[in-house]
């Protein structure tokens, strides 16, 4: 199953994006990484990254979600990984890299640690 990316603007400033599949080196992950860009650029600083359908990442996916996560910082945002398997927390936590994520138990949880009500 390749990599899927639906991605939903909440507001001018906040996305969420639900990924479905390995988070792996390949064209999917390039397209990932082009639609993030294009959110970055139209002002979003606030990502919620929903990992609860990707089960797993190599180093090119979790080079993608760093670099991410550091163009969010640097315009004074952030990203928030949500659902994180067992399995890629194991790989951030090798890497010694999970403490650059901001990391919550589902989508929910990172929803409402950038102030946003759930929805009805």
């Amino acid at each position: 199953m390749p990599l899927e990316a639906a991605m939903q603007r909440l507001d001018p400033r906040t996305a969420v994006i639900t990924l479905s599949g390995p988070l792996t080196l390949g064209t999917a992950l390039k397209s990932f990484d082009a639609q993030v860009q294009t959110l970055i650029d139209s002002g979003v600083s606030r990502v919620a990254v929903d990992l609860a359908a990707s089960p797993y990442a190599d180093s090119a996916g979790l080079g993608t979600l760093i670099h991410t996560a550091g163009l969010l910082t640097q315009r004074g945002g952030a990203m928030r990984l949500a659902g994180v398997s067992d399995r890629v927390r194991s790989m951030l936590h090798m890497t010694r890299t999970e403490t650059l994520f901001l990391l919550d138990p589902d989508l929910p949880a990172s929803l409402a640690a950038f102030g946003i009500a759930p929805s009805a």
